[in-house]
């Protein structure tokens, strides 16, 4: 693969539930470019994603990057450590997205996300929760 999109193990969640909020409006049309208009369009299914460990394809234009890092980076790792997890991904791994999909409707009940995204912000809006629930009745 060459130049695509990359990644964090818990992004693969955040897309799936990624409903036009984010943390800056630079992060957000971002976001609605890769997941809206990318991922969830007519073949987006077959788009190649790159795991990757530290910053990025989401990451670009967040506030809180700081290089390959964050701000909160602490938070940012327990968050992947537990996503990877989850879902069985590794550092350099290459998935489609509808691969992607498929292990986590295989792996993630809408209620592992109290414990698999303890911590974040946007679970206490229950928009991921809702996706996956989605997700499960293949909606």
């Amino acid at each position: 693969m060459t130049r695509g999109l990359t990644f964090r193990p818990h992004h693969f969640l955040c897309a799936l539930g990624y409903r036009g909020k984010g943390y800056s409006d630079g992060f957000t049309a971002n976001m609605t470019a890769i997941v809206t208009n990318g991922l969830m369009a007519n073949g987006g299914d077959h788009t190649l994603i790159r795991v990757r460990k530290a910053a990025d394809s989401l990451c670009a234009p967040c506030p809180k990057r700081r290089d390959e890092g964050c701000t909160n980076q602490a938070e940012i790792d327990a968050l992947d450590a537990r996503h990877a997890a989850a879902l069985d991904l590794h550092n350099g791994q290459v998935l489609t997205w509808g691969q992607a999909k498929m292990r986590i409707r295989q792996r993630v009940q809408p209620d592992d996300l109290d414990t698999l995204c303890s911590g974040c912000k946007w679970l206490e809006l229950g928009l991921c929760k809702t996706a996956l629930a989605d997700l499960h009745r293949g909606a």
